[in-house]
């Protein structure tokens, strides 16, 4: 089923609530996190495209994806540069870079500059902000 919303910018918070599950609705609109290792796709395999769960932009490539260890979906690049914006995150009494989707402004996690991997980067995103799709 397409959960996607039509014209992002001009969804309504109840728009918002309609389409999508609490959880999901808790993370991408309201900034949660997912529990470490309970998200559908910190350990998923498949060959394909990470798109948002809330307007359907493409955000991942599956051969960008690497198991950091952490519990949730991780990967070193995005799709491309314009795809995912990144703003300072001062919550928590912590200083983060908190990233998310550039088309519908969905929370989708945190970027790290911790990562083996050919950029240094760690893009750690909640398994409830993505939509998987099959390259198939």
């Amino acid at each position: 089923m397409d959960r996607t919303i039509d014209d992002p910018v001009e969804a309504s918070e109840n728009d918002w609530r309609s389409k999508l599950t609490p959880e999901q609705f808790r993370i991408t609109r309201e900034g949660g996190t997912e529990r470490a290792f309970t998200g559908a796709y910190w350990n998923h395999k498949g060959d394909g495209m990470y798109r948002c769960i809330c307007c359907g932009a493409e955000l991942f490539r599956s051969d960008r994806k690497f198991d950091s260890g952490t519990g949730w979906p991780s990967f070193w690049e995005g799709v491309n540069p314009e795809a995912i914006r990144t703003i300072q995150d001062v919550s928590h009494g912590m200083v983060r870079t908190e990233i998310r989707c550039a088309k519908c402004d969905s929370h989708l996690g945190h970027v790290f500059q911790d990562s083996p991997t050919p950029t240094g980067l760690r893009y750690c995103v909640n398994s409830a902000s993505l939509d998987f799709k099959d390259k198939t």
